[in-house]
């Protein structure tokens, strides 16, 4: 007989939208076994949750923290989510000039939806689309709703904020690659670097400047839009982990230091 695990993660795998076959190589289950889970799932199957967008039951801790993290920065930054027909489509908007961000968003969609391969389309000359398919997305990102999400309440679910609590940086450096840039200033002769983030919600304000608080970071109001971080320490202390937006982020080793 086999494992209640091993029967939790089939489902967690279905629940990501993954297919028979794709399961048995991942679990090493024989698809005869997934199949019948999948068709007549035992009785000790946890029934869908009416609470659930889409009808399954989501073990969220069970998501990488890093990468949820990081891609719940760039859907609050540049992200939404659209339907189309009985399936939805997170779309993310980004500068074309920088393929690494590009690259990492994909990666970071790939780890939260396994099985599945996210599209990054070329939309003009200056940014590109990435985005994928899948009828989870309003449960895994529940900020979404009708209108502009500086017309509506944002707030993260409990199980949101203790992934962000683990992988603080990598919820920062999204929020930053989505809305925020890093510039070399001229102080008086002296270059400087400075840390900019812009966005219309006071909420989604709120959320970047709680977490810089988290990680001991000061930053000032320098607009009603705009959250600057200025001191020497601060910036090299992003630099560790955020870093030009040209030079290539890799996941290993949060991140690299500029």
């Amino acid at each position: 007989m086999r494992s209640q695990e091993d029967f939790d993660e089939v489902q967690r795998l279905i629940a990501a939208g993954m297919n028979d076959c794709q399961i048995a190589r991942v679990t090493g289950i024989p698809r005869p076994t997934v199949r019948e889970w999948r068709s007549r799932p035992p009785s000790r199957r946890p029934r869908p949750s009416r609470s659930s967008r889409c009808g399954f039951v989501h073990d969220f801790a069970a998501l990488g923290a890093a990468e949820y993290s990081y891609l719940l920065g760039l859907y609050l930054g540049d992200g939404c989510l659209s339907r189309d027909r009985r399936v939805w489509r997170l779309r993310i908007v980004l500068d074309a000039k920088y393929p690494a961000i590009i690259d990492r968003c994909r990666q970071a969609i790939d780890a939260v939806m396994p099985g599945q391969r996210a599209s990054a389309t070329k939309q003009s000359s200056n940014c590109f689309e990435v985005g994928l398919y899948s009828k989870h997305w309003p449960c895994l990102l529940p900020q979404h709703g009708p209108g502009r999400k500086h017309h509506r309440r944002i707030v993260l679910e409990p199980w949101q904020q203790k992934l962000v609590d683990q992988a603080t940086e990598e919820f920062v450096c999204g929020l930053i690659h989505s809305d925020g840039c890093r510039v070399i200033a001229n102080d008086r002769g002296v270059e400087s670097i400075r840390y900019h983030f812009s966005n219309r919600s006071e909420d989604i304000i709120g959320l970047f400047t709680t977490a810089l608080d988290s990680l001991g970071i000061p930053w000032t109001r320098s607009t009603k839009y705009i959250v600057s971080v200025y001191r020497k320490a601060a910036t090299a202390r992003l630099d560790k982990f955020i870093g030009p937006k040209s030079v290539a982020v890799p996941w290993t080793n949060v991140h690299y230091t500029a």
